[in-house]
């Protein structure tokens, strides 16, 4: 009964990370909050000590602490308040719909070609106002962006859909490790657009998919967190 009981619970962890895995990046982060918080002790305006916990923070899925802590990193240096894209996807997850919308919006100011920020906004909107108000809010962009972005932000105004993204990613004339990347963002925003719509099936899908991308987890910061983000969302659904 004992071992049937294993086998079931088992095969109900079908995660796409090992045990191993998981662990190895719960230690990680515990590492990385306990020597920050060690140099916060000893300089309590250390910038880049605020902003590593933060991140070990979220990604342990802490998220209101690291909320504290990207809001720290604000108050020492107010310059960085408009291009605090960390701060909005923290707060989206912390439940601050209406602070991380506002994020992503001061954030166009900042950037206004990365559509990536758009469909945070989207999102947060969405939870904040709902599908009808978010739609019709949507940031406008009228300058490129990488791909496959022009294309997924196109999913969100309704004039795409994911299958076709993928499509195209398919098809297109680039070499394997740039088909791997567009593909991870593929699969991570279908995956969370997913979720957005009440599809949690689908949404787990992507999300596993992206979590196993061989692309995501070495690339460097902003994706690499990413990935995380992926990570985080598919053990929610879970």
């Amino acid at each position: 009964m004992k071992q049937m009981l294993l086998a079931l619970l088992l095969l109900a962890d079908d995660h796409p990370l090992s045990e191993d895995q998981r662990k190895a990046i719960a230690l990680e982060m515990a590492e990385n909050i306990k020597s920050a918080s060690e140099q916060i002790e000893k300089d309590p305006k250390r910038i880049s000590a605020y902003s590593r916990r933060a991140d070990a923070r979220f990604m342990r899925g802490e998220f209101k602490d690291a909320v504290e802590d990207y809001e720290k990193m604000v108050e020492l240096d107010p310059s960085l308040d408009t291009g605090h894209w960390r701060r909005g996807i923290a707060y989206f997850y912390a439940g601050l719909y209406p602070k991380a919308a506002h994020q992503f919006e001061i954030y166009n100011s900042f950037d206004n070609i990365d559509r990536e920020n758009g469909i945070w906004r989207y999102f947060s909107q969405v939870k904040a106002l709902g599908k009808e108000k978010a739609r019709e809010g949507l940031l406008k962009y009228e300058k490129d962006d990488r791909e496959p972005f022009p294309d997924l932000y196109q999913i969100f105004s309704g004039k795409k859909t994911t299958g076709e993204v993928f499509l195209k990613i398919t098809k297109a004339d680039i070499d394997e490790e740039e088909r791997e990347k567009r593909l991870f963002y593929a699969d991570l925003y279908g995956g969370l657009y997913a979720a957005i719509e009440g599809d949690k099936d689908i949404a787990k899908r992507h999300l596993r998919r992206a979590v196993l991308n061989k692309w995501g987890p070495k690339a460097g910061f902003g994706p690499n967190y990413m990935w995380h983000v992926g990570r985080l969302h598919y053990d929610l659904l879970k």
